[in-house]
């Protein structure tokens, strides 16, 4: 897939005022410092479509971006650590659940995880999660420039045995990424591609 236009279409925390526009959605969303707002200006091609920063947590409301006019990338808070107060993460939460749990636009949600890390319980309850509500995901492991290919594989495989561990029968589809290095940028959007080409072939959103 080719990315000619991404605009940024509406910010806010309340689902009820997400686009009305029957248009299918991909959620991307992480722990905070994941690298979500530089995979997102990676995928689009576009340096500052999701604003960067050194401080966690600075994604704080539902960011809907249109792409080539058919799709949205649907850009969520960090979920864990974000320097904001207990009553403001109880509201990130709120309207983070009721996104997923409400918005019948959505149609995959992407999980970013740090590849150089091992599995942390906040991702694997997020991932038990999506299960238990039947959100189908995939999982993007980032900042793949910054470990060896052996220990690329290391991780996978480190993470597919804890999702066995935790009674999931097989590794979710996923996708190894670099943001510096654009690795991983057109096999995430053929995905999108392959599943919106479903979509508008079966008539699902109109």
């Amino acid at each position: 897939m080719k990315v000619n236009t991404a605009e940024f279409i509406i910010s806010n925390s309340d689902v009820s005022k997400c686009p009305l526009e029957r248009l299918p959605e991909y959620a991307f969303i992480g722990r905070s410092n994941v690298g979500k707002s530089s995979l997102i200006n990676m995928l689009t091609n576009h340096k500052n479509l999701a604003k960067t920063s050194a401080r966690p947590g600075k994604t704080q409301l539902i960011n809907h971006f249109k792409i080539n006019s058919n799709w949205f990338l649907v850009d969520l808070p960090g979920y864990g650590y974000a320097r904001v107060s207990k009553k403001t993460k109880e509201v990130f939460q709120k309207f983070i659940t009721d996104y997923f749990e409400k918005r019948e636009q959505l149609v995959c949600a992407f999980i970013l995880i740090d590849i150089r890390h091992e599995a942390q319980k906040i991702d694997l309850e997020f991932i038990n999660y999506l299960g238990e509500i039947e959100v189908p995901f995939c999982i993007i492991f980032t900042k793949a420039d910054k470990i060896s290919r052996v220990k690329i594989d290391q991780s996978i495989a480190a993470y597919r045995k804890s999702l066995l561990a935790n009674n999931w029968e097989e590794m979710p589809p996923h996708f190894v990424t670099s943001s510096l290095e654009a690795t991983g940028r057109e096999s995430v959007l053929e995905y999108i591609d392959e599943i919106n080409q479903q979509i508008f072939k079966s008539n699902d959103f109109l």
